[in-house]
């Protein structure tokens, strides 16, 4: 196993970034990224210190036949074997994630799109625009509305099903082969324009979508035109959701190959513990709620109750950073 290899499997046992430990080495992220693609080899007193740092000898590190590490603290080492990503999976998962992306995107559009006939047609009655009543008008447009929103569930469901079998990469601790993360970083690089444009284009749409809606109020006050407005700033909205989600899945799938951004061994560990930290909190919020409505016993009281969610939305946020606070202190 070459140095590359070994640097790569060092780090990730560590549960660092390359930016981590780039910072430990007092060197820049470039710096790593190139000796963990075999691109160059770190001088000797980075060596000495790369020893240091990971508990090895700076034989293990340098010599390729050494295969096992030496004089390593026998807990760290002690661990079920991590399963592997081969340069086809990863490929393949890119690709995966390539083509589920737009899908998952066109879905969220439609979903944000999904309510503009009832919108429209609840406005065209009431101003009598168009010869129907007003239970004819909420009921063509609620028929609409789920002709669109049920293609958009089952889109979900299909790309998830097709990408479960790459759960792990977002939620277990694994290790990749030979040349993955060079190939990754590579192509990381390479999308790195195409990701920035794809969140302006997302951030400029929301912004922008709130002029058709102030256009409206200013021109005119006619319910219809005001209705027509605020479909068009739906419209804008969900092409900006939809320009957030192609970048974001592209790029969230190349992180998840490397282990960085969101998705860092730490941060991995620390979804571990949030996970039945929020069952366990939302359960409680909801038992509270219950609890409180029931004992005010009418319609009043369980408005009152109603506070309850907020509150907990409010809470949520500092009893995660509180838990991923006492994790971080554990270790």
């Amino acid at each position: 196993m070459i140095f590359a290899d070994k640097l790569i499997e060092l780090r990730k046992k560590n549960g660092w970034s390359q930016e981590e430990l780039a910072e430990k080495l007092n060197v820049t992220r470039q710096s790593v990224s190139k000796w963990e693609g075999a691109q160059a080899i770190p001088e000797l007193a980075k060596i000495l210190l790369l020893a240091q740092l990971f508990g090895v000898t700076t034989d293990y590190l340098l010599r390729d036949e050494i295969e096992q590490a030496e004089n390593t603290e026998a807990e760290e080492w002690d661990r079920p074997a991590l399963r592997r990503v081969s340069m086809e999976q990863a490929d393949a998962f890119l690709h995966l994630k390539q083509e589920t992306g737009k899908r998952i995107a066109f879905a969220a559009a439609l979903c944000i799109l999904s309510p503009v006939c009832l919108i429209l047609l609840a406005a065209a009655s009431e101003t009598q625009l168009l010869p129907i009543g007003e239970n004819m008008a909420a009921g063509l447009g609620m028929v609409i509305l789920l002709l669109l929103v049920a293609p958009a569930v089952a889109i979900f469901i299909l790309c998830g099903a097709k990408t479960k079998d790459y759960q792990f990469l977002e939620n277990e601790l694994f290790e990749t082969e030979y040349g993955v993360s060079g190939m990754v970083r590579e192509r990381q690089k390479q999308y790195h324009d195409t990701y920035t444009r794809c969140n302006v284009f997302g951030a400029c749409c929301c912004i922008l979508s709130l002029v058709p809606l102030f256009a409206g109020i200013i021109f005119s006050e006619a319910e219809f035109f005001l209705c027509c407005m605020l479909c068009l700033m739906l419209a804008l909205v969900s092409a900006g959701v939809a320009g957030f989600i192609v970048g974001g899945v592209n790029w969230a799938s190349m992180e998840k190959l490397l282990e960085e951004g969101d998705y860092t061994r730490r941060k991995k560990r620390e979804r571990s513990l949030l996970g039945p930290v929020s069952t366990v909190y939302w359960l409680l919020a909801t038992a509270l709620f219950l609890l409180l409505g029931l004992s005010a016993d009418s319609r009043e009281g369980w408005r009152a109750c109603s506070v309850v969610w907020p509150i907990a939305g409010v809470l949520y946020v500092p009893v995660c950073v509180i838990c991923g606070a006492l994790l971080r202190r554990e270790k």
